[in-house]
């Protein structure tokens, strides 16, 4: 049924199966011990052979008061009811076995789903305008197919999703943050992106993207910040659609603080606009912390002049291991998107040279201290409490200054110092 009969008829293996059944759930649950059924909408996932197959009962919907979910779920008793409530023509095919012994079966296809493959057009089944207040995630998911399936959308079709994307905003987070990360995993994202604000999507889903659309910067490239976006998204370097969020979303910020052609604080504007947006989205705390920590600190100012004190007290800002990692990437796909891809990013890749070229053992954090709070109460005579904390990163600063002083009879001694100069 459905996507994995239109990939065998676009001649590619299918990722996962789907079947369809007169039976109803509770019979095939019965016939197969192992299967688990926990929703309403009568799919039982059978697993066989190493792979989860989900077998659903031919059903009808009525009614979508808030264009997510059906009112009414309905058994249905045939294939041709099942498959006239699927969103687009080449979603709504089916395979029937004619005989299983023998691997024979019949293509079945009644609203011209594969004649719409072949053609390259995406359709949507009967009335789009009803299809599409049935469940309006059908509305993103028409972009999704249209991008990754290389279809021109029907003019029907897209007039119907024009006219409709502001239904879009009922969606669950969950639901639209899927669609976008599916989008973000295919080859070149910046399509998807921009079929989404040409169907007037993207203002209802990502609304601070979009805003970015007439905001005028000097790129070599051209185009206005929108553009520079869409261009990022497409040059991260990792096939990691989390972090592809953050090179799309990087220049938020400059549309709230565009002033005179400059952008003061877009950097730090930006990353609040992220996390609101993500927490909308219900993405986990991890990726909304990682996000919004490169959007935060995606601009970086390096010159030569900078001493191997300003390389390591950049990294202890940034984080070493995969943070470090994650905004030299995104550096280099910001610089592409703004000057081209041949040109090269020379300061990205000699600060790179240089962190590596710092000597192992180079303390970056307070966890990389000779001591520890423990440590400073116990040798100082110190109560527990923010004194400890800002003394720990006063002998940091000095560490990352001067590595040399990361021994632990230098740091109780700097740490009286310090002591004694509150005192006085």
């Amino acid at each position: 049924m459905g996507g994995c009969v239109r990939d065998l008829v676009r001649g590619e293996s299918p990722g996962d199966w789907d079947v369809a059944t007169s039976d109803r759930p509770e019979v095939v649950a019965a016939l197969f011990p192992d299967s688990t059924w926990e929703n309403p909408f009568g799919t039982v996932t059978v697993r066989a052979s190493g792979m989860a197959i989900e077998v659903t009962t031919y059903r009808s919907e009525g009614g979508y008061r808030d264009s997510r979910h059906p009112d009414e779920v309905r058994w249905g008793s045939s294939l041709a009811e099942d498959l006239a409530r699927r969103d687009f023509t080449i979603n709504a095919l089916a395979w029937v076995a004619d005989d299983l012994a023998a691997e024979r079966g019949h293509l079945v296809d009644p609203y011209g789903g594969e004649a719409d493959l072949r053609a390259g057009i995406l359709r949507a089944v009967g009335d789009p305008e009803e299809r599409f207040a049935e469940d309006a995630l059908r509305l993103l998911r028409g972009a999704r197919f249209a991008t990754s399936l290389d279809l021109a959308i029907d003019p029907p079709t897209e007039a119907a999703i024009r006219r409709l994307a502001p239904t879009a905003e009922r969606l669950s987070g969950e639901r639209v943050r899927d669609e976008i990360l599916r989008l973000l995993a295919m080859p070149d994202p910046s399509r998807g992106f921009a079929l989404l604000e040409r169907l007037g999507l993207l203002a209802v889903v990502l609304p601070e993207l979009a805003a970015l659309r007439g905001v005028a910067q000097g790129k070599v490239l051209g185009g206005d910040a929108l553009d520079h976006s869409l261009r990022t998204v497409d040059a991260v370097a990792a096939p990691d659609a989390v972090l592809r969020l953050a090179g799309l979303l990087h220049d938020v910020g400059k549309a709230p603080t565009a002033a005179d052609g400059h952008f003061i604080g877009h950097e730090s504007e930006g990353a609040a606009l992220v996390e609101a947006r993500m927490r909308a989205l219900a993405f986990s705390r991890a990726d909304i912390d990682r996000v919004t920590h490169l959007v935060r600190h995606h601009l970086i100012q390096y010159t030569p002049e900078w001493t191997d004190a300003a390389v390591r007290r950049f990294i202890k800002r940034i984080g070493p291991g995969q943070p470090l990692v994650d905004v030299l990437i995104l550096r280099r796909a910001d610089t592409a998107a703004s000057a081209g891809p041949e040109v090269g990013d020379a300061a990205a890749d000699e600060l790179e040279r240089r962190i590596a070229a710092l000597r192992p053992g180079a303390v970056l954090s307070v966890g990389g201290l000779a001591v520890d709070g423990a440590a400073l109460m116990r040798e100082l005579h110190l109560d527990p409490g923010p004194r400890i904390g800002r003394l720990l990163d006063d002998l940091l600063q000095a560490a990352l200054d001067d590595p040399s002083v990361n021994d632990r009879e230098q740091l109780l001694a700097l740490a009286r110092v310090r002591l004694a100069a509150e005192q006085d």
